[in-house]
């Protein structure tokens, strides 16, 4: 392993651990400002690596990197009866309901004498909307800023109308190169070199590659003019553009039969203004929402490729193990220093942004949960106030933990499964 995968994976680790350690901020400070008193703020799960109390509050790192927690007094509310009344006891009937008074009793133990005014049930529901949302929020900010960073400081890979290299020969289909007997490239027989610069195409100005290779590929076995800035000259040159099985524009796994002449565009890195970042953003969560809907599909050929040695789907979700192994890569190729900043600071902004829409699942025991159940109180208080009913209370969150454990353990399978797969069988970014 060289030394740059090595960095690669230093400064993911640094970044997501960043990120873990602001999503708790994001929840922390909220809780504090409006009086809840939060005994524990903690980077990772399991046993504890280091740790220091400072005020009320213990401050520590775990050993397992894969999340965090604040611990906030008060996160289920005392058992009452029908008439509001304080339920000081009951008799359990089930692991269940066993489950549900464990949590209340061990919630009510956190509850410390003058502390009773400082409990998370007793916040307004906006406060609780705020609490929970300040974790996801704060992803959403750190993804803004560091897709700002990528897209406008460092830039954006883009192919330019500059020819980086000129194919010799016209690959048999499935060929990377040219072998004895292929024949020339149109490039090569028009007389195309490295440097030149395509600046219109039987004189319509092109501006971009996309529109020069559109073009080109939609005029195989036609004989088209391209005009080409050569050394800060204009020089025409005819091309009979051959026809060639091409990988498809809309999925490069497949081919089609296109326009060819053989040229390989220049890559650069563009700076694209703020003003687009805003655009760039919405089109990447709504991708990711896509993305994280399909992870309970895709999880099968996870499954699949873990224990069957099938290929990984590319598009398919990884750990942060995948993650940091692709750091690695993007921090091993050969690329230069800034794009792959920018590639770093890429896949940290995306998985910043999944963070964000996978903890907004309305089901517990992610923040989603969480602010269903606020919003479920507020709509429970405002039917009573319509019918003139008294104040219906905090809602019971507790009855939800069969459910969240539930959660919880298929959340943990699914984490395991992925960081097995990214083990025994990752995605490579190349070969």
């Amino acid at each position: 392993m060289n030394v740059a995968v090595v960095v690669g994976w230093l400064l993911f680790a640094v970044g997501i651990a960043g990120s873990i350690a602001l999503h708790e901020v994001g929840h922390l400070v909220p809780a504090k400002r409006f009086g809840v008193k939060v005994t524990q703020y903690m980077v990772g799960f399991g046993p504890t690596v280091w740790s220091r109390h400072r005020g009320e509050t213990e401050y520590g790192v775990k050993a397992i990197p894969l999340g965090g927690y604040i611990r906030m007094i008060g996160m289920f509310p005392p058992r009452t009866d029908a008439r509001g009344q304080l339920v000081h006891s009951t008799a359990t009937t089930g692991p269940f309901q066993s489950m549900i008074e464990g949590a209340r009793a061990q919630s009510a133990q956190e509850v410390q004498p003058g502390d009773e005014d400082r409990v998370f049930y007793n916040l307004k529901t906006h406060q609780k909307l705020i609490v929970m949302l300040g974790g996801p929020t704060t992803n959403l900010a750190i993804a803004a800023v560091l897709f700002t960073l990528a897209l406008s400081v460092f830039g954006v890979p883009q192919l330019t109308n500059t020819v980086a290299s000129v194919v010799r020969c016209i690959p048999a289909v499935g060929s990377t190169g040219c072998a004895p007997g292929d024949p020339p490239s149109p490039a090569i027989a028009a007389g195309l070199r490295d440097g030149d610069t395509i600046t219109a195409i039987d004189g319509v100005p092109v501006t971009d590659w996309t529109q020069a290779s559109t073009t080109i590929r939609a005029s195989g076995g036609q004989q088209i003019v391209l005009t080409v800035d050569r050394a800060g000259r204009n020089v025409d040159l005819p091309v009979t553009v051959a026809t060639a099985s091409r990988p498809a524009v809309d999925d490069p796994t497949k081919t089609v039969q296109a326009g060819y002449i053989g040229l390989q565009p220049t890559l650069t890195q563009v700076r694209e203004p703020v003003t687009a970042v805003p655009a760039q953003m919405w089109d990447f969560a709504v991708r990711s929402g896509q993305a994280v809907l399909s992870i309970p599909s895709k999880m099968v050929g996870v499954w699949n490729a873990a224990f069957g040695g099938q290929q990984r789907d590319p598009a398919g979700p990884v750990s942060v193990v995948g993650v940091g192994r692709i750091s690695g890569e993007v921090a091993a190729d050969t690329a230069g220093v800034s794009w792959k900043v920018a590639n770093l600071l890429m896949i940290l902004a995306a998985l910043n942004m999944a963070l964000f829409l996978f903890n907004l699942i309305p089901l517990l025991p992610l923040d989603g949960g969480h602010v269903a159940g606020a919003l479920y109180e507020w709509a429970k208080r405002q039917v009573a106030r319509w019918r003139h009913q008294p104040d219906p209370g905090p809602v019971d969150v507790a009855k939800a933990l069969p459910l969240a454990y539930g959660v919880a353990i298929v959340l943990i399978g699914a984490s395991a499964l992925l960081i097995y797969a990214d083990v025994v069988n990752p995605i490579r970014l190349s070969g």
